[in-house]
């Protein structure tokens, strides 16, 4: 993990023009979730479609800022708000009741002047990608899609409610933990339940790379100009 975080803090050497700020966020329940919030330095008085990204390993407040500012201001140079929330108990967004926190934390947010109402964009690294991959199982009609950089699918993993879904996954060539030779699982996993999927393995990188931001940019634009409409069944 010590070498991950490392690759992280690599990441952040060159950075864009963008806002950051830390700020507690209480939910309808009365928790409370600490979230560092990225905006386009040029841009601040418009209103932003909202991306939740979310943080690799434990997603804690160390490793949620170095994604804020090596990740997240990717998206806002791009025309994103960006909330990178601190997980409560160290295990990202993963399982149910940190899924239902996420959907609550956007109800909050979508509140602000400057966030615009409407779907949501879910991305995040590593034990963040799942989270992403999860918490729009549950609801996927209110995102544009998943941008996972990385995440793994288990081939007994349901991801029918994802039929017709868009999703973005890249995974390092060179993955310290192994996850390339997992890629195929993934895309198969993903791809027979019908998700609309962009996904390659990058030569040479390791687990936590420097994004192809030509390629997630292009990606980004498409999900914007064409939102996924839900399948009945």
């Amino acid at each position: 993990m010590r070498r991950l975080i490392t690759l992280f803090i690599f990441c952040c050497s060159l950075l864009p023009m963008t806002i950051q700020a830390q700020e507690r966020i209480t939910l309808q329940d009365g928790t409370v979730l600490n979230v560092f919030l990225v905006a386009s330095e040029n841009e601040s008085n418009q209103r932003h479609p909202l991306v939740i990204l979310m943080g690799g390993g434990p997603g804690n407040a160390s490793i949620s800022q170095d994604t804020s500012r090596w990740l997240g201001s990717g998206f806002a140079e791009r025309g994103w708000m960006v909330a990178v929330p601190i997980s409560p108990n160290n295990r990202s967004f993963r399982g149910g009741a940190n899924n239902v926190l996420i959907s609550e934390l956007i109800i909050e947010l979508q509140k602000r002047d400057d966030v615009a109402q409407g779907k949501v964009l879910l991305a995040g690294v590593s034990n963040g990608g799942m989270s992403a991959l999860e918490i729009a199982r549950r609801n996927p009609q209110k995102y544009f899609g998943v941008a996972a950089v990385p995440a793994i699918s288990s081939a007994d993993t349901d991801n029918e409610a994802l039929k017709g879904f868009p999703v973005y996954l890249r995974i390092g060539g060179a993955d310290q933990l192994d996850w390339a030779d997992r890629f195929d699982e993934t895309v198969a996993s993903l791809t027979d339940a019908g998700v609309v999927l962009n996904a390659d393995v990058l030569a040479g990188a390791p687990h936590m790379f420097r994004m192809e931001w030509e390629s997630l940019g292009s990606w980004l634009e498409e999900i914007r100009r064409n939102p996924f409409i839900t399948v009945k069944y």
